[in-house]
Parts: C-alpha cells; sequence; structure tokens
C-alpha cells in the first residue's frame, strides 16, 4: 500500500501585497518558494492558499497541516494599536481577515498541525488574545532583529529547554534569521513563551493545549537547507501531520 504524503497548506501574500514584475497582470498571490522547498525535503506536499478565500472551511477537509508565514503588518485596529504610527507597514485586509478567521477554525481542529512563522506567530498571539510591539526600536533603539536597512540579520535565539520546541530543533541556542521590526508584547493566556533574544524580545511560542501550535518569530526556512536545527521545524510538522 502506498501512504500518500502529507499535503501541507501554506498561506500566500495578499493579491496586492506583492509588487507585479510583469506586464500582464497586476495581482498575484505568491509566497517564497523556501516555503515549498522546505516541506518539500521534509516530505510533504505544499498547497498555496490564497488570502481572502471565503469558504476556507473546504481547506481544512483535505489539508493535514498548515503553515502561517511572514509578510506585512497586521492592522493595528485588532490589538488596539495605533493607526496613525509612522513605522505601521500597510496592511493587507483580506490576509488579515483570511489569517483570523482560519485560526478560529483551527482551534477546534487538534487533528491539523500548525506552523507559525514570524508575522504567523503575531497572527497567532493577537487572534488569542494577545498584543503587539507595534516597533521594536520604539523599545530597544539598538534594534537587533533588522540590519541596518532593514533587511536580514542573524541573532542568537535562546530556548527554554523543556519545550517542544526544544525537543523538535534538538538544541536550547540557535542562530536565526529575521527581519522584523514588530513583536509579542503581552502573551495571550493560552500561549507560552518558549525563546527570547538577548533583548528579551519573545521569539517563539507555544499552545500548551494543542498538539501541535509551534510558532516561531524568526524565519526558519531561510537557513533550513543548512541548518538541522531549522528543517527540523518542518520535518515535525510533517511527523505531525502524517500521525493526525
Amino acid at each position: 500500500m502506498t501512504h500518500k504524503r502529507p499535503l501541507i497548506g501554506i498561506l500566500t501574500e495578499g493579491r496586492t501585497d506583492v509588487e507585479a514584475v510583469e506586464n500582464y497582470y497586476d495581482d498575484y498571490y505568491s509566497t517564497p518558494a523556501l516555503y515549498v522547498d522546505a516541506v518539500r525535503r521534509a516530505g510533504g506536499t505544499a498547497m498555496l492558499l490564497p488570502s481572502g478565500e471565503p469558504h476556507h472551511g473546504d481547506w481544512l477537509r483535505v489539508l493535514d497541516g498548515i503553515i502561517f508565514t511572514g509578510g506585512t503588518d497586521m492592522d493595528p485596529k485588532y490589538y488596539k494599536g495605533n493607526p496613525e504610527h509612522p513605522n505601521q507597514l500597510k496592511a493587507s485586509t483580506e490576509r488579515d481577515e483570511t489569517e483570523l478567521a482560519l485560526l478560529k477554525a483551527l482551534q477546534t481542529r487538534k487533528d491539523i498541525p500548525v506552523l507559525f512563522i514570524c508575522r504567523g506567530m503575531q497572527v497567532l498571539n493577537v487572534a488569542l488574545g494577545g498584543d503587539l510591539l507595534q516597533h521594536i526600536p520604539d523599545l530597544h533603539p539598538g534594534d537587533i532583529h533588522r540590519n541596518a536597512d532593514g533587511g536580514w540579520t542573524r541573532q542568537p535565539v535562546a530556548v527554554d529547554p523543556d519545550s517542544k520546541l526544544a525537543d523538535v530543533m534538538d538544541c536550547t541556542e540557535v542562530d536565526t534569521f529575521s527581519g522584523h521590526h514588530q513583536a509579542i508584547s503581552r502573551v495571550a493566556p493560552a500561549l507560552r513563551a518558549v525563546a527570547h533574544a538577548p533583548d528579551g524580545i519573545v521569539e517563539a511560542l507555544e499552545d500548551p493545549n494543542h498538539p501541535f501550535f509551534l510558532a516561531v518569530q524568526w524565519h526558519p526556512e531561510l537557513s533550513a537547507e543548512t541548518d538541522k536545527s531549522q528543517q527540523n521545524l518542518f520535518d515535525a510538522l510533517i511527523r505531525a501531520a502524517t500521525k493526525s
């Protein structure tokens, strides 16, 4: 008997979140290929999930696991942030609405493991009643989470030894790629902070009451091909999806 490969849904950017680079179409539903690569290396089959889907419940009938990806800032209205903050990036209404509605449905689906990455972790925290630090340099002027141009940088993260995350990555110290200007402020009551950056910023969350709601603030897909601890996150998602 041939066992099917786990089908992993990867949420996309909103239709206008990424600037078009060719002349024939203006809008795109897209996601960085590195997410797909990491899923394939782990033994899963990737399926892109376009934002704005009104019947997202149909996804849950066929998917074995889901990845909430990085992207633009959430609309601050969802956590009582400042809509006029000068560093607030343009929100994606269809993406916010789709991901928050999908998360509500996933809370009752213990059989679908979910990996939340960067923006994904922030969406999870807000959806479950937490809030965000709207701009890290407001609290930490020496921002270690982005480079001088606002792009990728590498930073160390310390992981709680008694966490699921430490078990999954098989380590408690990781060198991560990050590029975020927002972060977790108040952790949602249902979640547990299980990793921190040197400046105290929360770098990972877990839901102790869900078999696999695992969230990281950094971007494991960027180094997963060469860093086993980061590929382990995707491998664990596939294992959980296979068991569900």
